[in-house]
């Protein structure tokens, strides 16, 4: 700023008469310097542009299951950053990770209601149950939540009419889909495993919702209820090989956790199994239709970022992924024997390897 003040000032010095040697007169010099370095002060004032004062930063409370839904922080990260939102400048995140329920989320939303945040992301069903119970007033942003309006969290997708808004899941939207896209993939199956557990509700929701399309394709569900890990290691070693030639995932906490026993039964009876989300098919489930976690902490963050602006959660409706992804992992279909038929293929956005 003060060498354009002396840059206009040397062109005031060189046009100012005709014989081109009159001097800027001295009040002017010095009126044009005083000008010059107030704005330099001023400009010393004010923040960097790329940032904010550390201590005037908003506190986003986030309350996750971490392990497979890790991918969601890491969206909701990179999408505020993208909005202007940069960690430690203008937000601070308080995370509650209960490591796929190590912890018992009741106790950790209780610590970050305590801690006062501006407002509270959630990360599956569960953790936004215990938010809910655990706060009134603080916005809640919710992400990968099943059935929002069904299971009482909200009143409508297009108001909450509370402190909730966020992202559901597309569960019970794509839940045809998937069985039907398993169906393609292997167009002769007729019986697949489907354990549902019964201990939690977002569970017993699901499975209505997968068998009536099971049944419009005729594919018949046999049906296994558990409600502990000890009681899923019993229902895979009670099912012979040959008595079902599928297996369907009914997506719950308990199952996810345990992944790893039913994608050994699928890999052990050779049975295409068909799950909900990318991680699970990176850990050898066959193929999967549904969310991208990325993704889903990407559309999260524009929410947070309308609630930051002073947008009442129940003024912001709950939205729906944007778009699902079908992920398909090859090294699976080579072990249990499946070869995918070519026009699938060129339908699949994701290959594992």
């Amino acid at each position: 700023m003060l060498q354009q003040a002396l840059f206009f000032a040397g062109c005031s010095k060189h046009n100012g008469s005709k014989q081109g040697k009159t001097m800027l007169h001295a009040d002017s010099l010095k009126h044009v310097l005083r000008a010059a370095l107030l704005a330099a002060g001023l400009m010393l004032a004010l923040p960097a542009a790329s940032g904010a004062d550390p201590a005037s930063a908003r506190r986003i409370g986030v309350l996750t299951p971490g392990g497979d839904f890790a991918a969601v922080l890491e969206g909701l990260r990179h999408g505020l950053a993208l909005l202007g939102y940069n960690e430690g400048q203008q937000v601070k995140f308080l995370v509650e990770d209960t490591r796929m329920e190590a912890q018992d989320p009741n106790q950790a939303a209780a610590q970050l209601v305590a801690a006062k945040p501006d407002l509270i992301v959630t990360v599956a069903t569960s953790h936004t149950a215990a938010a809910k119970r655990a706060t009134a007033t603080i916005p809640i942003v919710f992400a990968v939540l099943a059935e929002p309006v069904q299971s009482g969290f909200v009143a409508s997708f297009a108001s909450s009419k509370n402190n909730l808004t966020g992202v559901s899941n597309s569960l019970a939207i794509l839940s045809g889909k998937r069985l039907e896209l398993l169906k393609e993939m292997v167009p002769g199956i007729k019986r697949a495993l489907a354990v549902v557990n019964t201990s939690e509700q977002v569970a017993q929701k699901m499975f209505p919702l997968i068998a009536e399309p099971a049944q419009r394709l005729g594919i018949q569900l046999v049906r296994r209820d558990i409600a502990t890990k000890a009681e899923l290691e019993k229902i895979l070693n009670d099912t012979p090989r040959g008595s079902v030639d599928s297996m369907i995932l009914v997506p719950s906490i308990l199952l996810r956790n345990n992944i790893g026993l039913l994608i050994d039964k699928a890999k052990k009876d050779r049975l295409p199994f068909g799950v909900h989300t990318e991680e699970l098919v990176k850990k050898g489930a066959l193929v999967s239709y549904g969310e991208d976690n990325r993704l889903i902490g990407i559309q999260t963050a524009r929410l947070v970022a309308k609630i930051l602006k002073g947008i009442a959660p129940a003024d912001i409706p709950v939205e729906t992924p944007e778009r699902p992804v079908l992920v398909v992992n090859l090294t699976t279909a080579k072990a249990i024997g499946l070869k995918i038929p070519r026009e699938f293929l060129e339908h699949v956005d994701r290959i594992v390897e």
